[in-house]
């Protein structure tokens, strides 16, 4: 923190020469303080030195998110209050003089970039896998159109004739828990799109598809909030899928499947598959 409130009005060879001479800083060492500033420099709090943010915020900040902590990609189910922050946070909030209050308010900031970015990676990564595995494995053609734009309602059309599929593709590196995102407008392409299916997508470790299934419209349609009245509505909501919602493969592609489809499609992997089940090879 002392480099960052001291190094705006200043340059970093005068804040070294205030920190080793004056005795106001004397309580920590030089090494300490240059083994302060590498870190710093790391965890890119040096490329702004003159924002408006508080120190104390930017640096819990940096501890949390460049830190490594394990628990931050789970934080909006780990920690759903300031008495349920974890150890290692409370400390570190303690030490740059937050409040409880204010670190858990820094937590579920830092939790909403990172989860958004990661959501952002890996479905795309799911897209991209299954429109792959589709175009080996399906006589019919296969249209990555959210790849072009995303206001289709659904990512993947597949073509064959009279044969229509649109597939909303919904992608989880997790094994134990779906947890899925639905936009107003997909889930208003669910509604007025008979050929609208919403499929998920398990990863492995290294991208590759592990597991796939077929959630029911019914439950999906069932789960949905409603809009309260005329002035609201609801623009995006989570799921918190059941096991019983979902259909593993995708049944409605077996019109034009090939006949060395793989079982990821024909639902003889069950959800969610396993630990690194490996991409059929046509």
């Amino acid at each position: 923190m002392r480099w960052l409130e001291h190094l705006p009005p200043s340059s970093a060879a005068r804040c070294r020469a205030l920190f080793t001479n004056h005795r106001e800083f004397s309580d920590i060492t030089p090494t300490q303080y240059e083994a302060a500033y590498a870190w710093l420099r790391e965890a890119n709090l040096l490329d702004d030195v003159h924002s408006s943010l508080p120190a104390a915020q930017r640096v819990f900040t940096a501890t949390i998110t460049h830190g490594g902590v394990h628990w931050l990609r789970d934080a909006d189910d780990l920690v759903r209050s300031p008495d349920e922050l974890p150890e290692d946070a409370v400390h570190a909030a303690e030490a740059l003089g937050l409040t409880p209050a204010a670190a858990f308010a820094h937590v579920i900031t830092a939790w909403g970039k990172v989860d958004t970015a990661e959501r952002v990676r890996v479905g795309m990564a799911g897209e991209v896998a299954l429109v792959k595995l589709l175009r080996d494995c399906v006589d019919a053609d296969v249209n990555h159109v959210a790849a072009a734009a995303d206001g289709y309602g659904y990512d993947i059309a597949v073509h064959a004739g009279d044969y229509i599929l649109h597939v909303e593709v919904k992608t989880t590196l997790r094994r134990s828990r779906l947890k899925i995102y639905l936009s107003r407008n997909e889930f208003e392409a669910m509604r007025r799109d008979p050929h609208w299916q919403l499929v998920v997508v398990r990863l492995d470790s290294d991208d590759k598809i592990a597991a796939i299934a077929t959630v029911h419209r019914e439950w999906v349609a069932s789960e949905a909030p409603v809009d309260g009245g005329m002035s609201g509505r609801w623009e995006s909501c989570r799921f918190d899928v059941p096991p019983s919602a979902l259909c593993p493969g995708i049944a409605s592609l077996l019109p034009v499947l090939r006949s060395h489809a793989p079982p990821l499609l024909t639902g003889g992997i069950t959800w969610p598959g396993a630990a690194s089940a490996p991409v059929h090879d046509p």
